[in-house]
C-alpha cells in the first residue's frame, strides 16, 4: 500500500512537467529532418504534447499545419540579382529550392543560413549583415554562385558541386564532381529543375520599373512582362 502511495506521489510530481513537454520538427535546407524542443523554424510542425492523466500512459497528440510558403514573393529580388550577374532567374530559383525550399530562416547543422544557405565566411566575404534578410542573402548567394561559374569556366555541374561541397572539394577530385551522394544528387536535381543553361537568355528582357512610394523611388526588376 505504501509503495502504491509513493508511486502515485511521484506521478503527480512529474505530471506538470510532462504536460508541457513538446517537440517540433522541420526540414533544413539539405532536406534533413530536425527535431527540437524549440520551434527554430517558422514552418516547424508540432509533434505533440504528452502527459500523464488519470490513467498512466495516456498520450495526447496535437498537430499544427504549417502555413504555405510563397516562393513567388522573391521573384523581384531573384530577377534583379540574376540580371546583375547575367544568370537565368530559373537557375537561381532552382538553387534556392534545393538549398532552403524558400525558407528565409533555414539553418543547417553546419551553420549555413537563409534562402541560399550562406556559410558565415561567405556571408562575411560579401558584406552580409543579416543572412536571414532575403535581399542580402539573395544578393550574396547569386554573386557567389556567379564567382564559382567563373572559377570553373562556366561548367555548371562543377559550380553547383562547389556551392554544395566547397570549391576545394571539387579541386581535390581533379576538377570533377566529388563522389559524395548528397552532392551528386544536388547537382542533378538542380540541373533537372533549371534547364541546361544558367546564363541569362538575353532574348527575354529583364524589366526595370521605378515606383514612387511615400516620396521615395523604389526600383524593381522582373522578367514578367
Amino acid at each position: 500500500m505504501l509503495r502504491k502511495a509513493l508511486l502515485a506521489a511521484v506521478l503527480c510530481a512529474l505530471t506538470p512537467s510532462m504536460a508541457q513537454a513538446q517537440l517540433y520538427s522541420w526540414k533544413d535546407g539539405s532536406g534533413r529532418l530536425i527535431i527540437s524542443d524549440r520551434p527554430q523554424d517558422p514552418a516547424a510542425r508540432s509533434l505533440g504534447v504528452a502527459y500523464v492523466g488519470a490513467s498512466f500512459g495516456v498520450t495526447k497528440v496535437s498537430t499544427i499545419t504549417p502555413s504555405p510558403r510563397r516562393p513567388s514573393q522573391y521573384d523581384d529580388l531573384i530577377a534583379e540579382h540574376a540580371s546583375r550577374q547575367s544568370l537565368n532567374p530559373d537557375f537561381v530559383r532552382a538553387v534556392i529550392q534545393a538549398e532552403s525550399a524558400f525558407n528565409p530562416f533555414a539553418r543547417s547543422p553546419k551553420g549555413a543560413m537563409g534562402l541560399m544557405q550562406l556559410m558565415p565566411a561567405t556571408a562575411a566575404e560579401y558584406n552580409v549583415l543579416n543572412a536571414y534578410n532575403p535581399a542580402e542573402n539573395i544578393r550574396a548567394g547569386v554573386a557567389y554562385l556567379k564567382s564559382l561559374l567563373t572559377r570553373f569556366n562556366d561548367d555548371v555541374s562543377l559550380a553547383l558541386a562547389a556551392y554544395n561541397a566547397g570549391p576545394k572539394a571539387v579541386e581535390k577530385y581533379g576538377n570533377s564532381v566529388p563522389p559524395y551522394k548528397e552532392t551528386r544528387s544536388y547537382v542533378s536535381r538542380i540541373r533537372a529543375n533549371s534547364g541546361p543553361a544558367p546564363a541569362l537568355d538575353r532574348s527575354s528582357h529583364i524589366v526595370r520599373t521605378v515606383q514612387v512610394i511615400d516620396g521615395r523611388e523604389v526600383v524593381k526588376y522582373t522578367n514578367i512582362q
